[in-house]
């Protein structure tokens, strides 16, 4: 697993947007605009429900790629390539009540979505991590 550089750990940590790409059934790419996370590991967090398309995308081809940019600089990034290697549900409530707070300033925002379909964490093993300063 490679690290992802501690100059970008901000990145994780504020309210910069991603994009996921994950690969669709026919093999086209599937770019989505998400909420990003990083665990206490390295690992990068997605919280999404169960059933979306990029969650069915990775259920068959667990390979991703996600750029997480800079809100207040877009020619400094991170990119990262890794496969999915965990759905967590545990928490994930939880999760995204932090990341709407976080991003939205919504206090309870979990309380905006319904508990069935589940929510769901998926947690990317960063592979390649690619940062840019341009």
């Amino acid at each position: 697993m490679e690290q992802i550089p501690e100059e970008y750990h901000d990145l994780f940590t504020e309210s910069a947007h991603a994009v996921l790409a994950t690969v669709l059934p026919d093999g086209t790419p599937h770019p989505t605009v998400v909420w990003i996370d990083m665990d206490r590991d390295g690992y990068v967090l997605v919280n999404t429900q169960r059933g979306r398309q990029k969650v069915r995308n990775v259920e068959r081809v667990p390979r991703v790629g996600i750029t997480v940019i800079d809100p207040d600089d877009p020619y400094r990034y991170v990119t990262v390539l890794g496969e999915v290697d965990a759905f967590v549900e545990e928490g994930a409530r939880e999760h995204i009540g932090e990341l709407g707070l976080r991003y939205k300033g919504v206090e309870n925002f979990e309380d905006r979505f319904p508990e069935d379909p589940a929510r769901v964490i998926l947690r990317i093993r960063p592979d390649r991590v690619i940062p840019v300063q341009a």
